[in-house]
């Protein structure tokens, strides 16, 4: 697949590069796409969420009515999870929700997400981006030049760009990664992945192992 090359005005340069059919041209699987983005969202959880059980209720102990004779069921304590203000049955407690998952199943779900973007277009190769001082100006500038402004969109540098990074942080919608740091979530979150042409070799090394 020929993908053209724009310059940082949107412009074609004249020159195309060939996208690697083992990345950006296979059949895509779901489930595992599916399975790599669960497992990226679970790892944002903290999982800190708890809720007091009745033996970490502060009250007293004493037996609120006597056994018998009440009319009513018995009951031993105020902290009981049947009276207001006792503690919770089953709350939740504190857990880890990662999970894990072979490597080769997440090459194969950033392939397919590629391959994703690539069947709906949504895949743009610009010239490397070169930034003397970090200005959210310059960065806004090149997006709407690509007509990406009101979009989501996923930048992919080749290397470490602390200018090109620091341009963009400010803005909601669009995100900078080396090509090391690509996730499924962040490909299939996005409305348009942007390739910087520095960036190709490495992703295309990346995930054809």
């Amino acid at each position: 697949m020929k993908v053209a090359v724009l310059d940082k005005t949107g412009k074609d340069t004249g020159r195309k590069v060939e996208l690697s059919k083992d990345v950006f041209g296979i059949e895509p699987n779901d489930h595992a796409v599916y399975l790599d983005v669960k497992q990226y969202l679970a790892n944002q959880r903290q999982g800190t969420h708890k809720a007091k059980e009745r033996a970490e209720i502060v009250g007293s102990t004493r037996k609120i009515k006597k056994q018998k004779g009440t009319g009513t069921a018995r009951a031993g304590s105020i902290k009981s999870p049947i009276f207001k203000g006792g503690g919770r049955v089953f709350g939740p407690r504190p857990r880890n929700y990662s999970f894990k998952l072979n490597k080769s199943l997440k090459r194969l779900a950033r392939r397919s997400a590629l391959s994703m973007k690539a069947n709906n277009k949504s895949i743009v190769v610009l010239e490397d981006l070169q930034m003397d001082a970090p200005k959210t100006k310059d960065f806004t500038a090149v997006l709407k030049s690509l007509g990406l402004e009101d979009k989501k969109s996923l930048f992919v540098l080749g290397e470490s760009n602390n200018n090109v990074y620091l341009s963009s942080r400010n803005l909601k919608k669009a995100e900078v990664v080396n090509n090391s740091q690509l996730s499924t979530y962040q490909i299939m979150n996005a409305n348009s992945v942007v390739l910087f042409e520095g960036s190709l070799e490495g992703i295309e090394q990346n995930l054809s192992k």
